[in-house]
């Protein structure tokens, strides 16, 4: 906010440590909140009886509609953390005559309605909304308690989270697609953060003048402020992206299909993001921002590194024996690949044969390949690694140089390497043209960003990376995912091995036409169950 304005702290520094964590372990801190204390007596056990979950709730909302922050917060499990978030309601954040509706209770949760009005320099508004809170048994006193969290005060509040009222930090802003069409947080619900963080970032330089309102003002950097009552209407800027709004309804959709995935597309020739979408509990922009191991999609940078340093070609030997070891680890194919003595690259890259790259990683006596060649070969080439600048916060992949095993797990997109769906429509980018263009969503004209630059590919190395892609999407582990797409295509699977995780994550990049597509689906599976269907749906919007 700007003038001055306050900010009420949701849960103050703790909460940032134990946020998301569940009761035991804010019971940690129960000697400082509202559970310290011996008492007198044998303390109760066991769940909260009926009477006690109607008694404690019925005191603690009564303390809250009347103000009286520090009798609300010593009904809690953590009076430290409740008591400044209670005192701010009806203070900075400028919340008045609240009046809490209990709901039908189950078990110990009890649902409830809040209405109230939010006042500001003559200016009211009213506010209205739906949470739930749980009572729990003090550890130490053995009394029924709320179990604090902030999503009590609001089910949008999360640790670190500040509520704030007065003149908005950022005005409002108009973002719309490639084209001029609208993009609202209502018809494309996963982009809310994304348009949230543009305005914060880009309102200044939109045109647009701010309004007054109580929004929630998150811990993250990467997100913007979420406004919840607009008390004045500021003046929307026009923002334009890169987003192509047909790609983006399909991205939206496709991400439903199976939980937690993520998806970006983008457009080879420029660099623009044309899509991004997230489907996943915790809202977290993993389509931009995750870190985890891409699996065999990161084979097609393995395969340029064994190109560009003479190792092997399109059409010269890749063996695929049944298991490879490298510095004692053993490493293994899917279950069900047949070996093959004989294959090209090609034909090991189609079949996304493991021990056909582990064979190589040497390299050979002529053509040696050290513990750098695969970081240099991400980084010089592709871009990764290189601070990009997309125009909101953004991870740009990480190849780092590994001895030992990690050295030959990272050829295969496991051991150190970490990537994101963004990271890999890039990839893909780069290999079909040969040039590496960052990937931005907002025209770095518009607070003049210096995007990455990298050298990027041989023409003839990416022809061959091309290539096996095709084959890749008409032959090989992509043929069903792309199944029914027309037009110059191309793909690559992966399935990255997570510990403690059944099933592997579902990787899956491909492209069509002057677009490229890469998607993520958490224990998806084998790369062309999940997230290829998800590419191939964002796909069929371009070519």
């Amino acid at each position: 906010m700007r003038n001055g304005a306050k900010a009420a702290l949701v849960g103050g520094v703790f909460a940032v440590l134990v946020g998301g964590a569940g009761y035991g372990a804010y019971n940690v801190v129960s000697a400082v909140s509202g559970d310290g204390g011996s008492g007198d007596g044998a303390a109760k056990t066991g769940p909260p009886s009926n009477d006690e979950v109607r008694e404690t709730s019925e005191k603690f909302f009564a303390a809250w509609e009347k103000g009286e922050a520090t009798e609300a917060a010593a009904l809690t499990d953590n009076a430290n953390f409740a008591e400044p978030l209670l005192a701010a309601y009806a203070g900075p954040a400028h919340i008045t005559k609240v009046k809490v509706t209990p709901g039908t209770t189950t078990g110990t949760t009890v649902p409830y309605s809040v209405s109230a009005t939010v006042s500001y320099e003559g200016k009211s508004k009213p506010l209205a909304y739906d949470s739930e809170l749980n009572i729990v048994r003090g550890k130490t006193t053995g009394k029924a308690l709320v179990d604090w969290q902030p999503s009590v005060l609001h089910p949008d509040l999360k640790a670190g989270d500040t509520l704030v009222t007065g003149e908005a930090a950022s005005p409002p802003i108009d973002a719309v697609d490639r084209d001029g069409a609208v993009l609202s947080k209502k018809k494309y619900p996963s982009l809310g953060p994304v348009l949230d963080t543009l305005r914060d970032r880009y309102g200044d330089k939109a045109g647009g003048t701010p309004g007054v309102e109580l929004a929630i003002r998150h811990a993250s950097e990467s997100a913007g402020d979420s406004p919840l009552v607009t008390l004045a209407e500021g003046e929307a800027g026009k923002l334009r992206t890169t987003i192509s709004a047909g790609a983006q309804a399909a991205a939206e959709k496709a991400v439903t299909r199976y939980a937690e995935s993520s998806v970006v597309a983008v457009k080879p020739s420029t660099g623009e993001v044309l899509a991004l979408a997230n489907h996943r509990e915790d809202g977290f922009n993993a389509a931009f921002q995750g870190k985890v191991a891409p699996g065999s999609t990161m084979k097609i940078i393995t395969a340029a590194m064994f190109i560009d340093n003479g190792v092997t070609a399109m059409n010269s030997p890749a063996p695929c024996p049944p298991t490879a070891v490298w510095q004692s680890q053993v490493f293994n194919n899917l279950k069900g690949m047949a070996p093959n003595e004989g294959a090209t690259l090609a034909n090991s890259f189609m079949r996304s044969c493991n021990t056909a790259f582990i064979k190589l990683i040497d390299g050979s006596d002529e053509k040696p390949l050290t513990d750098e060649s695969l970081t240099t070969e991400a980084q010089e080439r592709f871009g990764l690694g290189k601070d990009w600048k997309t125009g909101i916060v953004s991870f740009d992949g990480s190849v780092p140089a590994s001895g030992g095993p990690n050295r030959a797990a990272n050829a295969i997109g496991q051991g150190e390497v970490q990537m994101n769906p963004l990271n890999m429509a890039s990839v893909t980018a780069t290999a079909i043209t040969g040039t590496f263009r960052q990937p931005y969503l907002v025209s770095p004209k518009l607070d003049d960003r210096q995007l990455a630059t990298a050298d990027g590919l041989p023409s003839g190395t990416a022809a061959q990376l091309k290539q096996m892609m095709r084959l890749t999407a008409t032959g090989g582990t992509a043929t069903e995912a792309m199944a029914g797409l027309g037009g110059d295509m191309g793909a690559k699977t992966g399935s990255a091995d997570v510990d403690g995780q059944e099933k592997s994550n579902s990787w899956f990049t491909g492209f069509r036409g002057d677009i490229a597509a890469a998607a993520m689906t958490e224990a998806g599976g084998h790369g062309g169950d999940a997230a290829g269907p998800i590419v191939a749906d964002v796909l069929r919007t371009g070519g």
